[in-house]
């Protein structure tokens, strides 16, 4: 090397040093930038916060920061709640190219949403909710490929909605309580799990929504009309007088309306009637299937007619006894449409599996045309009137990887859950039994793991005021449908930690503990980890689940960390850096303390971002 090179190589270091750390500095003048116009004093004065040029958003924990620990760029600002007076300046914290989740919920941010918006490329989620907000959406709105969650509702923002029909990935999509109009814009309703566009000013056809929202989603917009909605007809003006011939047309139509009274009362009666005969037959039909000896059914065979046994044993009050002969409630499911308790009681069935939580019944109906799974749950000491308010709680939660009932019954005795029955089995059988010929690699599984945190973290959100996690997450419980599509069952069948009976065993109601409530869901989390491991390893949990725990992490403090993966998975050549990156988040999940566990929201971004990258490399081969 000569003594010019020597010279500049030296120059060379200072200057690729520096431009790196310009980059670095660029992005956090940026940053600092936006929450000057955003705090104003508030953020200059209070060093907690951070957001000056003589720290670092991700080492120093800048307030509302979160970041990527081996990358140090930031991931997420969220500034919700702060009581932030400013002005949102848009282009300045989307200089942060590595942003995911942006959120100033419930602040009193004011002015618009620049074009600049578009050079958050990466961004996932954007909650912009109770600020005042104004004028029109961006058009750049629009390359945002990436988006999931977008909600803007609570502001003053008018004027069109870009087309956003290229954005695929929408979950969440709430834009209520502004002033837009034009049409709704076109969104991928088959995937839409969260919509709302009520009181606005929108105008035109309603887009087919496909009947998974109800009018609500999109009332107070009334020039909106078109064969998916019903527009009422204006009403007339009180202040006008009538003529002769309207005063005619007004006493025929009270004619109308009375004799329209008088068949609805005798409708009702025939009703009434037709449920007491129908309450009788269902009794004198028990009562005979009890004599001709239901109870002769094999081992394997499902056995409900146990709940009008002996009804004598139990000093059942009279409203107790009442429920006990309640019909099966059906909860609008064509497939289900028209069941009867009967139907269950009679129809032959085979036991697919017995654990502590209960039983599961492969049921099969007109002559084996229907096919259902009914779960009949054991030792669940909670009143019929919960019962029924935590089952119809759950059907208003709808995700389509999760398994919702299709109907249910409720007794003092016994409380069934009808489900549709899922024919692939479930994912403890697919890793660990026979798989039928069917492939399971790298990239099925962290589709499969992906596919269950995108869910649970919507179940978690949307569900956590109630308290209701899923209570018994197990592999065995994650089932797939006939297009191979992992689907969660049983979610909130258990009572969990966080919710605790009243002493009074007639209660209706659970009593809420936060603190519980947060152990409830990071029980969950725990479960989740242990799939992971399952995911990674290939080894399936027996009996105690701490025992595939210990391996894991007994084969890692030694060092021998590539002992721990599917020997299958290294025989296709999978990316070992890959694996342990799961392994990972596995083992982030299984934390001893509940409280340093992340939460499912954060566990499906990780888990996304990986099968990003999975995607992303497969593209390539």
């Amino acid at each position: 090397m000569n003594i010019v090179s020597i010279r500049v190589l030296p120059l060379l270091i200072f200057l690729l040093f520096n431009v790196s750390n310009s980059e670095d500095e660029e992005v956090k003048q940026s940053l600092v930038r936006f929450m000057d116009k955003l705090a104003g004093v508030t953020a200059k004065t209070d060093q907690s916060w951070g957001w000056n040029m003589t720290s670092d958003p991700c080492t120093h924990k800048w307030k509302g920061i979160s970041c990527d620990t081996q990358l140090r760029s930031v991931k997420k600002v969220v500034l919700d709640g702060l009581n932030l007076t400013g002005v949102l300046d848009i282009g300045s914290v989307c200089k942060a190219s590595s942003l995911l989740v942006f959120s100033l919920v419930k602040n009193n941010v004011a002015g618009l949403i620049s074009e600049e918006m578009g050079n958050c490329k990466r961004l996932t989620h954007l909650y912009l909710r109770g600020n005042r907000l104004s004028g029109h959406l961006p058009d750049s709105l629009k390359e945002l490929s990436n988006l999931k969650r977008f909600d803007i509702s609570n502001n003053n923002f008018s004027g069109k909605v870009p087309d956003l029909s290229r954005i695929s990935k929408f979950i969440t999509f709430y834009a209520q309580n502004n002033q837009l109009s034009g049409e709704i814009p076109k969104l991928d309703f088959s995937n839409l799990m969260q919509f709302n566009v009520s009181n606005n000013n929108f105008s035109g056809p309603l887009p087919d929504v496909k009947g998974r929202f109800s009018a609500e989603s999109w009332s107070g917009n009334p020039e909106l009309g078109g064969e998916f909605i019903s527009k009422e007809s204006p009403p007339s003006a009180a202040a006008a007088p009538l003529s002769p011939r309207k005063s005619i047309d007004s006493s025929r139509r009270l004619l109308l309306i009375y004799f329209g009274y008088a068949v609805l009362g005798l409708i009702i009666l025939l009703v009434v009637a037709f449920i007491l005969i129908s309450k009788k037959k269902l009794k004198e039909a028990e009562a005979d299937v009890a004599k001709k000896g239901v109870n002769a059914y094999t081992s394997s065979t499902y056995d409900v007619s146990k709940i009008t046994e002996h009804k004598s044993e139990y000093s059942a009050s009279y409203e107790e006894s009442r429920a006990a002969m309640s019909p099966l409630v059906v909860l609008r499911s064509p497939r289900a449409q028209g069941l009867r308790f009967e139907d269950l009681l009679r129809a032959p069935a085979e036991l697919l599996g017995k654990g502590k939580h209960g039983s599961i019944y492969k049921v099969m109906l007109d002559n084996g045309s229907t096919t259902l799974a009914v779960k009949r749950v054991k030792d669940w000491s909670v009143t019929s009137q919960a019962f029924r308010r935590r089952m119809q709680r759950l059907h208003q939660t709808r995700h389509p990887n999760i398994l919702r009932s299709l109907a249910f019954y409720s007794s003092k005795q016994e409380k069934l859950l009808v489900y549709e029955y899922q024919p692939n089995g479930s994912l403890s059988k697919l890793l660990h039994g026979s798989r039928n010929g069917q492939a399971f690699d790298w990239g099925s599984r962290i589709n499969v793991a992906a596919t269950v945190a995108e869910a649970l973290a919507y179940m978690h959100e949307d569900l956590s005021e109630d308290g209701i996690a899923h209570g018994n997450l197990k592999s065995a419980n994650i089932l797939f449908n006939n297009n191979m599509d992992p689907c969660v069952s049983e979610y909130g069948l258990m009572i969990s930690h966080s919710e605790n009976p009243s002493s009074n065993s007639h209660s209706n109601s659970f009593s809420l503990d936060p603190a519980r409530i947060r152990t409830s869901f990071k029980a969950d989390i725990y479960g989740f980890g242990v799939i992971l491991l399952e995911l990674v390893t290939g080894k399936p949990v027996q009996g105690d689940e701490l025992e595939l725990i210990q391996w894991v992490n007994s084969v890692v403090r030694e060092e021998w960390t590539v002992e721990v993966f599917d020997k299958g998975l290294l025989l296709e050549g999978e990316s070992e850096e890959r694996l342990l990156i799961l392994l990972q988040i596995a083992l982030k999940c299984i934390n001893p303390n509940p409280y340093e566990r992340p939460n499912m929201d954060q566990v499906a971004v990780m888990i996304n971002t990986l099968k990003d990258e999975e995607d992303k490399s497969s593209s390539y081969v």
